[in-house]
C-alpha cells in the first residue's frame, strides 16, 4: 500500500493540468487573501515600529496557522489511507498554478492579437507595473518575464516545499508568498507593515528560483547557459526573480527588464540579457513548452524520491 503515497503529486499535477484554476471554485488561496486583507487592515496602522512588529506577527502567526491546520487534518485522515490520498492530491491541485500561469499569457497574447489596447489591459491584470503606455513588444516581454518569475513562485517552489514538508510545507509556502504578493511593496502603506512578508518571501524563494532556473536550461538542452543566468540573473532588483527570467532571455535569445512605471513612478531597472530582438507570437509556444517540462520534471523528480524513500 506505500504506492499509495506516490499517487497524490501525480493526481495534483493532472487535475491541474485539465482544469487549472476554475473561476467559481472555491480555493485556499482566496481564503488567504481574504485573510490578509482583513489582517491589514486592522493592524497597519500606528508608528513604524508598530507596523513593523504587528506585520511580523501576522505574518509568523497565518503561515504557522496554515501549516498546523494543514498537518493536523493530514494526520486526521490517516485513519483512511485513501481519504487521506484524496486530501492530500487535491491540496497539491491547490498549490499548483502552471495550467493558470499559461492560461494567463495566452489570453494576453489573444487579447493582444485583437488590438493594442485590449493587450495593455488584460496585462495589468497580472503584473504590477502601468501598462497604458506599453507596446506590443513591451507587453509581450511583460509576459514573458512573468511567467518566468511565476512559474518558479506558482510552481517549483509549492512542490519544492511539498517535498520538504508534504502538504502543510507547500500550503504553508502559498499563505508567505500570497503575503508577500498582497503587502510586500515598497510604498506608503506597505514599507513596514509588510516587510517581514517581503525578506521572508525572499527566503524561502532562494533555492527554488535558481532551481527553475536551471531546470529551464536543462529541458531544453541549453545547459551552457548557466554562466549567462548567474552573471545576468543577479541584476534584478529582486535577490530571486531575475534567475528564472535570465533563463528564458538566455532560451529566446532576448532581453528583459528596463524602466518601467509602478504606482506612477518611473523605476529604473538594470536589463536581463543583450539582445534586444522583438519577441513574437511563435516564441510564446516555446515558453508554454519550457513551464510544461519545469512542472512535470519537478513532479517526476518528486515521484522518484518518495519512490526511493520507500524503497
Amino acid at each position: 500500500m506505500e504506492w499509495i503515497k506516490i499517487l497524490p503529486v501525480w493526481i495534483g499535477y493532472l487535475l491541474d493540468l485539465i482544469f487549472g484554476d476554475p473561476r467559481n471554485f472555491p480555493h485556499p488561496i482566496r481564503w488567504f487573501g481574504h485573510a490578509i486583507y482583513k489582517g491589514e487592515s486592522i493592524l497597519n496602522r500606528g508608528s513604524f515600529q508598530a507596523r513593523l512588529f504587528k506585520g511580523a506577527f501576522m505574518g509568523i502567526l497565518y503561515i504557522c496557522f496554515v501549516f498546523g491546520v494543514f498537518y493536523w487534518l493530514e494526520n486526521l485522515l490517516a485513519i483512511n489511507i485513501y481519504a487521506q490520498a484524496i486530501f492530500i492530491s487535491v491540496g497539491v491541485f491547490f498549490s499548483l498554478a502552471n495550467r493558470s500561469l499559461i492560461d494567463e499569457g495566452k489570453e494576453v497574447f489573444k487579447a493582444l492579437g485583437d488590438s493594442l489596447e485590449k493587450g495593455r489591459k488584460r496585462l495589468s491584470w497580472i503584473v504590477g507595473r502601468e501598462t497604458e503606455n506599453l507596446n506590443t513588444h513591451q507587453i509581450r516581454i511583460a509576459t514573458f518575464e512573468t511567467m518566468s518569475e511565476n512559474l518558479s513562485d506558482g510552481v517549483v517552489a509549492p512542490l519544492f516545499y511539498y517535498a520538504l514538508l508534504g502538504l502543510p510545507g507547500a500550503m504553508a509556502y502559498k499563505m508567505a508568498n500570497t503575503l508577500d504578493s498582497m503587502i510586500g511593496y515598497k510604498n506608503d502603506k506597505y514599507l513596514y507593515f509588510g516587510r517581514f512578508s517581503a525578506k521572508f518571501d525572499d527566503v524561502v524563494n532562494y533555492i527554488p528560483a535558481r532551481l527553475t532556473a536551471f531546470m529551464m536550461l536543462l529541458v531544453t538542452g541549453k545547459l551552457f547557459g548557466i554562466g549567462f543566468v548567474l552573471r545576468e540573473g543577479k541584476k534584478h532588483t529582486s535577490p530571486n526573480a531575475g534567475y528564472p527570467e535570465a533563463s528564458l532571455a538566455y532560451i529566446l535569445s532576448c532581453r528583459f527588464g528596463g524602466p518601467n512605471y509602478y504606482h506612477g513612478k518611473l523605476v529604473d531597472k538594470p536589463y536581463i540579457g543583450v539582445n534586444d530582438r522583438a519577441v513574437s507570437q511563435e516564441d510564446f509556444k516555446i515558453v508554454e513548452q519550457v513551464n510544461h517540462r519545469v512542472c512535470l520534471l519537478t513532479i517526476v523528480l518528486i515521484a522518484l524520491i518518495q519512490w526511493m524513500i520507500l524503497g
